[in-house]
């Protein structure tokens, strides 16, 4: 069952948006079903090739424009209790004409950053003066700095997935296929409270040097690492995602030297969270330690990425991200060390930036478990 913020929090988010559209000196706002829709009104519109748009200008009261076949879903969203004027279009009509004359005549409009191409095109061909940017540049910080009640969100997605790390130990062993473990993780993924599974990675021997490799009908083998890396998404739209990486049996020498060695440089990154500390310094802090043992051409990836009502969203720990970390910002800390044909491993947890240092929502054990 779909949850929702209460309507206080999603009037103030249009508010905030609003203004920051209006001190930006952009007409409008334009945000199409998605992440940045779900975020500002509650409501979950399906992605269709109808036009759904939100509108929200600068000034003046915002309004949604939807197919008439799906206005009975809007009203029933938190669309209707927000009291936003919803306004319909018939098969036959140019609801992208009708986007046009609600917006002002500003000469640029902001587009949330997944509007599908053809959405964005058709908008331009009916405001052929009007410049477009994207909405990215308005939303990213109010959807960076998580409210009490997302961060609360986020924890109850945490503690579900820690629950499924928990029960690993039930599916993994020699014999079974990629395929067979991942089938059984994502079923207690949904156990656990998730509404719907978003990605499950079981990375076996020499798999695991892949970070995305998800599963295959690969047999594991005694003695082999497995990378498992999994997330989902819960009802009210917040998102898990936690690696633990795991051997069915004793590891290889090689693989418990480097293993110690990525241990050190995760709880190293996630000791450094701050206010005040930019981005890229966490990614700094996990990338010298793994440099420093000789191992920093295995580590092919960035540090980590926001997460919310999307797996990843801003802020991403990366080098070249001077963000400042505030308090509400929410992200995943995940370096991995990967050896080509042989083996990899990463630890994953999702931390948020607190008043002071940072809080690890994963509490699970992050020393390798032998099964």
């Amino acid at each position: 069952m779909t949850t929702h913020p209460p309507l206080a929090d999603l009037a103030d988010r249009l508010a905030r948006a609003q203004a920051a559209t209006a001190a930006r000196g952009i007409g409008a706002l334009l945000v199409s079903p998605g992440p940045d829709l779900r975020y500002l009104t509650g409501y979950e519109a399906i992605p269709l090739e109808r036009l759904t748009c939100l509108v929200v200008p600068a000034q003046g009261d915002p309004r949604i424009v939807v197919p008439f076949l799906e206005r009975p879903a809007a009203l029933a969203s938190p669309v209707g209790g927000l009291g936003l004027e919803v306004v319909t279009w018939q098969e036959t009509d140019d609801p992208y004409a009708l986007v046009a004359s609600l917006v002002p005549g500003s000469g640029v409009v902001a587009v949330d950053d997944h509007m599908w191409a053809e959405k964005v095109l058709r908008l331009r061909g009916a405001m052929p003066d009007t410049e477009q940017v994207l909405a990215g540049a308005v939303l990213r910080h109010l959807r960076m700095r998580k409210s009490p009640d997302e961060i609360d969100a986020l924890r109850r997605a945490g503690a579900g997935i820690d629950r499924v790390h928990a029960r690993v130990h039930e599916w993994l062993r020699p014999g079974r296929t990629e395929r067979e473990v991942g089938r059984d993780i994502a079923d207690a993924i949904l156990a656990e409270g998730h509404v719907s599974v978003d990605f499950v990675i079981v990375g076996s021997g020499p798999n695991g040097a892949s970070p995305h490799h998800e599963v295959s009908d690969r047999v594991i083998e005694p003695g082999e690492p497995v990378v498992v890396d999994i997330g989902g998404r819960m009802p009210d739209g917040y998102r898990s995602d936690e690696t633990r990486t795991y051997s069915v049996g004793e590891p290889p020498a090689d693989f418990r030297a480097y293993y110690d060695v990525l241990l050190a440089a995760q709880v190293a990154a996630c000791a450094h969270v701050r206010p005040g500390v930019t981005a890229e310094s966490v990614d700094a802090v996990a990338r010298e330690v793994i440099t420093a043992a000789g191992y920093g051409e295995y580590f092919i990836h960035r540090t980590g990425h926001g997460i919310g009502l999307e797996s990843h969203e801003e802020p991403y720990i990366v080098s070249g991200n001077t963000e400042t970390l505030e308090p509400g910002m929410a992200f995943s800390i995940e370096p991995g060390i990967y050896l080509p044909g042989r083996h990899g491993a990463r630890i994953e947890d999702i931390v948020v930036c607190g008043q002071t240092a940072g809080e690890r929502l994963n509490l699970r054990p992050r020393e390798l478990v032998v099964l």
